[in-house]
């Protein structure tokens, strides 16, 4: 005798619907646990470059840009300070902050612009509501670790990190720097220079 096949497709379909529903629920569920997750976690703002002014002209104070074609391209968020020397100038960055009262143009997150030219930042951040005085982004192929006061570690690992544009003065690594260091360490300029 042949099957109900009526009967058949009725428990087919009631097993069906019942796996749907616990399938619907284990993503009713995950679906839930991912929209709390995503409104709870603080979300930080992105750093953004805002514009980039690749022009040199005349004499500067510090040193030119490397590559000023590149100026603009680097990454927004580096390493800020230490190393003691630096390698390359790769370009110099004014901050600024809506909160200060810089234009939004990052939302509400802070944002920077890049020049080529130390004097075209310092002038442009002069002139600019909410900016920061400008500092500089350098590319460090040897430099010196101060894990802790005093204890020096020299590294050769390429890195970029911003520094206080002061600290270029005397700091540019030549082929004996770091030898030269370890013999005769020097204390770190203050956090407190001004630029």
């Amino acid at each position: 005798m042949a099957p109900d096949i009526s009967q058949w497709e009725r428990n087919f379909s009631l097993w069906v619907r019942r796996l749907y529903r616990s399938r619907a629920r284990v993503w009713l569920f995950v679906l839930v646990v991912a929209m709390i997750f995503l409104a709870t976690r603080r979300k930080t703002p992105s750093f953004v470059m805002v514009r980039a002014d690749r022009d040199v002209s005349g004499r500067s104070a510090y040193p030119m840009a490397e590559s000023p074609s590149l100026v603009g391209s680097y990454p927004p968020e580096v390493k800020s300070g230490a190393g003691y020397f630096y390698d390359d100038v790769l370009e110099y960055r004014v901050w600024l902050h809506p909160d200060h009262g810089a234009y939004s143009l990052n939302g509400s997150a802070d944002y920077f612009e890049a020049f080529a030219q130390y004097e075209r930042a310092k002038e442009f951040a002069d002139a600019a509501k909410g900016a920061e005085a400008p500092i500089v982004l350098v590319r460090q192929r040897e430099w010196i670790n101060e894990p802790n006061p005093g204890k020096f570690i020299p590294e050769k690992e390429e890195r970029i990190t911003e520094w206080r544009v002061k600290w270029l003065e005397g700091n540019h690594r030549t082929a004996d720097s770091i030898q030269e260091f370890m013999k005769h360490p020097r204390k770190a300029q203050q956090e407190t220079d001004d630029n």
